[in-house]
C-alpha cells in the first residue's frame, strides 16, 4: 500500500510539471521522494478547484517547485522569495501579511494548493471573490472589519516596500493620509471601522479599483 501511494504521489507531481518519464528508475524515484515533504493534489482535482488550465498549472508548478523543492514554503522563505521583486525596498512586512492571506490553514506553511487557490481568486475570480480576498488581507485580526490601525499597518508596509522610491517621492505622512481618504470613502456609517459590505460596495463604485482588477485577468 505504501508503495502504491508513493507511486501515485510521484505520478501526480510529474503530471503537474510535465516531466513524467516512464524510463525513470526507482533509485531516482526514491531520491526525489526523500527530498519532498509535500505532494500536490492531482492535476484533474486542481483544475476542478481553480480556474487554471492544465498548461497553466504546469507552468505555475514548475516555478513553485524551483523555488520550493520540498513542496511547501514557510514564512521566512516566502519573504526571501518576495524580496527579489522589490530589491530597492523592505518588503518583509507586506510579505508577512501576504503570507498570512495565502496560509488559509494557518499551519505556518503555504503549499502549492494554497498558492494556486489564492492566485486563482486574485487573477480569475469574480469581482466579489477578489474583493473578499482583498478584505481578508486587510482584516489582519480576522474579526470581520478593518480598523484604521490595520489599514495603516498595510499602507506602511507598502510604503516601506516601494514608496520611498516612487516619483514624486512620497512624504512620511502619506500612509496615514491614504488611510484617512480610504475611511472617508468606505466607512459609510462613520463608526470607525469598515465592514465587508462597506468595502465591497465602495470598491465597486470606484472606477480606478475596477480597472486595476481587470489588468490581472490575462497575467498568466
Amino acid at each position: 500500500m505504501k508503495a502504491k501511494n508513493r507511486d501515485q504521489s510521484l505520478s501526480d507531481s510529474r503530471e503537474l510539471d510535465g516531466s513524467y518519464d516512464q524510463l525513470t528508475d526507482s533509485v531516482e524515484d526514491d531520491f526525489e521522494l526523500s527530498t519532498v515533504c509535500h505532494r500536490p493534489e492531482s492535476m484533474d482535482k486542481l483544475q476542478e478547484q481553480t480556474k487554471f488550465t492544465k498548461k497553466e498549472l504546469q507552468v505555475l508548478y514548475r516555478g513553485f517547485k524551483n523555488e520550493c523543492p520540498c513542496g511547501v514554503v514557510n514564512e521566512e522563505n516566502f519573504k526571501t522569495i518576495y524580496s527579489q521583486f522589490f530589491p530597492q525596498g523592505d518588503s518583509s512586512m507586506y510579505a508577512h501579511f501576504l503570507f498570512e492571506a495565502f496560509d488559509t490553514n494557518k499551519n505556518g506553511s503555504v503549499s502549492f494548493e494554497d498558492f494556486v487557490f489564492g492566485l486563482s481568486i486574485i487573477l480569475r475570480g469574480t469581482v466579489n471573490d477578489r474583493l473578499n480576498w482583498a478584505f481578508n488581507l486587510y482584516d489582519l485580526n480576522k474579526d470581520g472589519c478593518i480598523t484604521k490601525e490595520e489599514m495603516l499597518d498595510i499602507m506602511r508596509s507598502i510604503y516601506d516596500m516601494m514608496g520611498k522610491y516612487t516619483y514624486p517621492t512620497m512624504q512620511d505622512d502619506a500612509p496615514r493620509e491614504h488611510v484617512e481618504s480610504f475611511f472617508q470613502k468606505m466607512d459609510r456609517n462613520k463608526d470607525g471601522v469598515v465592514t465587508i459590505e462597506e468595502f465591497i460596495e465602495s470598491c465597486k463604485k470606484d472606477e480606478n479599483i475596477m480597472q486595476s482588477m481587470q489588468l490581472f485577468e490575462n497575467v498568466i
